[in-house]
């Protein structure tokens, strides 16, 4: 009997143990350590590289494989970025069916010529833009190998974001040109093929030695470690640098980021500005009459920076870089490549674009794949209120993202935020959903728990969530509790389905002296009413009606007198309340008149007295 008792109080101790070990699962992310010396070519623009690389398997689970991007490799007649360019309907103007037409010595690859695990041989073969390695031993939780390759690699001509001789004449944007550690989560691999989409890459650091033709001016992530071996940057300073051979070694670090871009061309003019605390801003382009706006984007620059880091969270890293190159604008930590004949006006626009990339990628961290909207979105939103600071304009900045949402709705092309960045079926779907959609994911925000609090909201997130690759449910938790609301249905109805909102005024009425208006829900999503009422006096009230499910109401961060009403059930497609005053003396009433709940159909919102 003793035993029995004894035996049970043990496997309950047991049963205890796992379950809280089951249910306290602690946050982990991989970590990577590069180290890369590439010898470069400008002749037959080829390059080959060495790459020591690190691996710190912090998950849980042992690892027996791993798998290295190998962008380049998509830039080949066949590739899978070549079909799906020629045969979705609606493709890239820069891609098309470009790839189908390069030849042996302007498509790009990567070749791998040896690669070992901790000095052992591994099996690996190459799938189109995908490196898979089976491991020689498996990397157990909690432990770290070391990979080294050898590799051989050919730059495209300038298609996609990557590749040589730009429309612009810049020799080189070396984006994703190296050999590249996929990302491991929770959710297993992510080994997507290339097909001109996002990236998601575990964080880390960046030893990278790049020799190339001294006659070439290179910018890219991190800090150049030898300026004074190069001459680079003394020779205004009088600085004697003795030059010897035809090429030259530049060599940078980066410590805490997923990716290193660089780019490289003869006629590069280098700029430098400063930012109030930091970081040091600099500027790499080609000066021309083509270029006259970059005289004035240092100082538009600068005035961003501090604005976004005033409010939307510090930038932490000493440099920033603006790089001509490239095909448009893409973000990389700590620089973008940008075109750079361009009118004031989009220069800027595009120059803030991507530096807040550095906050809403090179510091979050997101899965792009799965979270265009948050990478896009957020950086669309704040990327409008950054320029309406810089130029000083009144009004709602957001406005030409509704109206391109509302937009997207009429087109019949919309489809679900959550889907995939690869698999949406067109291109104008994606763009729409990434960055329009995914900035009114922000913007309405402001109408469903304030402006005041959004501000906050997003400001703790980005805090709380530096260098963590956080994800939609990540960041909805930390409105919630910001908020004190429940918020999780909001981001089930906005981002998993293609619902609309679209709330009218259906009736409006006088009985004894009070006046009833009917709100009828004609979209399919639900939200919380603001409905302003101005009376004939001039005087305005709010009459507030929160969802049942939002839990609360939101605080009134208005001058206005509001009247909280009861809950309106999302289930019920009508709802009435009363106004204590006589028809007569109504002059108006207007459902949101912010402007920020993106409601389809504003038509329909508006009752005025005639």
């Amino acid at each position: 009997m003793k035993y029995n008792f004894i035996k049970k109080a043990i496997s309950l101790l047991l049963f205890v143990g796992l379950t809280s070990f089951s249910f306290a699962q602690t946050y982990w992310q991989q970590r990577v350590e590069y180290t890369m010396d590439i010898d470069f070519n400008v002749d037959n623009h080829q390059f080959t590289g060495t790459q020591t690389l690190k691996y710190f398997n912090n998950s849980p689970d042992t690892l027996d494989k791993v798998f290295y991007h190998l962008y380049f490799n998509a830039f080949q007649p066949g590739s899978m970025m070549d079909t799906r360019s020629r045969t979705i309907e609606d493709p890239d103007g820069r891609v098309r069916d470009r790839i189908s037409k390069l030849d042996d010595s302007e498509i790009g690859y990567h070749k791998i010529k040896s690669l070992t695990q901790d000095n052992k041989d591994v099996i690996y073969k190459i799938e189109g833009t995908v490196l898979e390695v089976k491991l020689a031993e498996p990397v157990l939780p909690g432990s770290a190998t070391v990979l080294n390759m050898n590799f051989q690699s050919q730059v495209p001509i300038q298609i996609r974001r990557s590749g040589r001789d730009n429309a612009e004449g810049i020799d080189y944007s070396m984006a994703q040109w190296y050999p590249k550690m996929a990302e491991y989560d929770d959710r297993g691999w992510h080994a997507h093929p290339y097909v001109g989409r996002e990236f998601y890459a575990p964080y880390g650091e960046f030893e990278v030695n790049i020799t190339i033709d001294k006659k070439y001016v290179i910018a890219a992530t991190g800090i150049l470690q030898n300026p004074n071996e190069i001459g680079y940057g003394y020779e205004d300073e009088g600085v004697s640098v003795k030059r010897e051979g035809e090429s030259l070694t530049w060599k940078f670090k980066a410590e805490k980021v997923h990716d290193f871009v660089w780019a490289a061309d003869p006629d590069y003019t280098h700029k430098t500005a400063m930012v109030n605390g930091g970081p040091e801003l600099h500027f790499f382009y080609q000066e021309g009459a083509k270029t006259k706006a970059w005289d004035k984007l240092p100082e538009a620059t600068v005035k961003a920076f501090e604005f976004i880091e005033e409010n939307y969270g510090e930038y932490p890293y000493p440099h920033y870089s603006v790089i001509q190159g490239g095909d448009g604008g893409m973000e990389y930590p700590m620089a973008t490549l940008i075109t750079g004949e361009r009118s004031f006006g989009s220069l800027l626009g595009v120059t803030v674009h991507e530096a807040l990339h550095s906050w809403y990628q090179g510091v979050l961290g997101f899965n792009e794949s799965y979270y265009s909207w948050m990478d896009e979105g957020f950086t669309s939103y704040v990327q409008d209120e950054a320029i309406a600071y810089v130029r000083g304009d009144q009004e709602n900045p957001q406005k030409g993202n509704y109206l391109s949402y509302t937009l997207l709705t009429q087109s019949g092309k919309e489809e679900p935020m959550s889907t995939h960045s690869d698999f949406f079926t067109t291109n104008y779907a994606y763009g729409r959903s990434a960055y329009t959609k995914g900035a009114i994911t922000l913007a309405q925000m402001n109408y469903l728990v304030g402006k005041k609090t959004t501000l906050r909201a997003q400001k703790k997130f980005y805090n709380q969530w530096r260098f963590k690759h956080p994800d939609a449910n990540d960041w909805i938790r930390v409105f919630e509790k910001e908020s004190g609301l429940e918020l999780d249905w909001y981001l089930d109805f906005w981002t998993n389905h293609t619902h609309t909102i679209d709330y009218a005024i259906g009736s409006v009425s006088e009985a004894d002296g009070n006046t009833t208006v009917t709100l009828e829900r004609k979209g399919n999503m639900p939200m919380p009413m603001d409905v302003y009422v101005t009376f004939a006096d001039g005087s305005k009230k709010i009459f507030y009606a929160p969802l049942v499910i939002m839990r609360g109401e939101k605080e009134n961060e208005t001058d206005l007198e509001r009247v909280v009403l009861p809950d309106w059930p999302w289930t019920h497609p009508t709802y009435q309340f009363t106004i204590d005053s006589p028809i007569n003396e109504i002059s108006s009433i207007v459902i949101d008149e912010s402007g920020y709940m993106a409601d389809v159909n504003r038509a329909n919102n508006i009752w005025e007295k005639e």
